[in-house]
């Protein structure tokens, strides 16, 4: 008996190519157009995860106009939805400025046409543009202070590179919460001007 999947069941993610890499950590990618299923919550980032996950799981696994089921992708993505009002002070991942977004990456090939209809009302769907990003990847827990620690790390390998960044960071974790920490496979995205 096999303890590890096959390669064929591992799980896809969206299309992009590298552009550029910086150090060991960070890469700069071109992202291909992909559609998400996504809710926004009225959470703090720790407990947004946990919030939406039966939420947006539910809609893949059959909870939609025509119980279709979708295949799991990764990552899930989580980023801070600021509010439309002029801010003060910038949004960090645990604030709550408008809620916290949590996004399933829907499989290659669906698109908004196609993608079933969600019965929940939470449940968005949206196609992500093609867009340019920074990542850093890292593992480790889904701690504050790691996710902290690698933002301030791209953020300055960023700037030393005069690369200037738009929007909120997003946290993208591409396993489980049954994954080892030491294990997991964890990134946070800018995205690129």
């Amino acid at each position: 008996m096999a303890l590890t999947p096959p390669v064929s069941q591992a799980i896809k993610e969206p299309t992009y190519d590298v552009v550029r890499q910086i150090g060991e950590q960070i890469e700069l990618r071109r992202y291909a157009a992909y559609v998400v299923a996504e809710v926004v919550l009225d959470a703090t980032a720790a407990d947004a995860g946990n919030q939406a996950f039966p939420i947006l799981a539910g809609y893949i696994f059959g909870k939609n106009k025509g119980q279709r089921k979708l295949e799991m992708t990764a990552p899930v993505t989580q980023s801070a939805e600021p509010v439309t009002l002029e801010m003060t002070a910038p949004v960090t991942q645990g604030a709550v400025a408008g809620g916290i977004r949590v996004q399933f990456v829907l499989p290659k090939g669906v698109t908004l046409a196609t993608a079933p209809e969600p019965l929940d009302p939470r449940v968005r769907l949206r196609e992500e543009p093609p867009a340019l990003r920074a990542a850093i990847r890292y593992s480790g827990t889904w701690s504050q202070a790691n996710y902290d620690e690698h933002l301030g790390k791209l953020q300055t390998a960023l700037a030393a590179a005069d690369l200037a960044t738009e929007g909120q960071p997003v946290l993208a974790r591409y396993n489980g919460p049954m994954t080892p920490w030491f294990m997991r496979r964890n990134e946070i995205w800018l995205a690129l001007r």
